[in-house]
């Protein structure tokens, strides 16, 4: 894990954040001998969790339109 100054990271805040995203943590060390530790957030959704498409068709519409793709697939 990487340390910097407090002062560095303060000028260098993009940087830090980063590096932290990319290696998992930083550490920022103040004069008075304190530390502390940046973290990336883990993001708590499913990259999967989608949003739905409101649209006019039935669930019946949308089998056969799925039929009608696989025949013209194994065809």
């Amino acid at each position: 894990m990487k340390s910097y100054s407090y002062s560095d990271a303060r000028q260098h805040l993009v940087v830090l954040l980063e590096q932290a995203q990319r290696d998992g943590a930083v550490r920022i060390r103040r004069r008075d001998g304190r530390t502390f530790v940046i973290l990336p957030e883990q993001s708590t959704t499913s990259p999967l969790d989608v949003g739905g498409v409101d649209i006019p068709i039935t669930a019946d519409e949308i089998v056969a339109l799925v039929h009608e793709g696989r025949r013209k697939i194994s065809v």
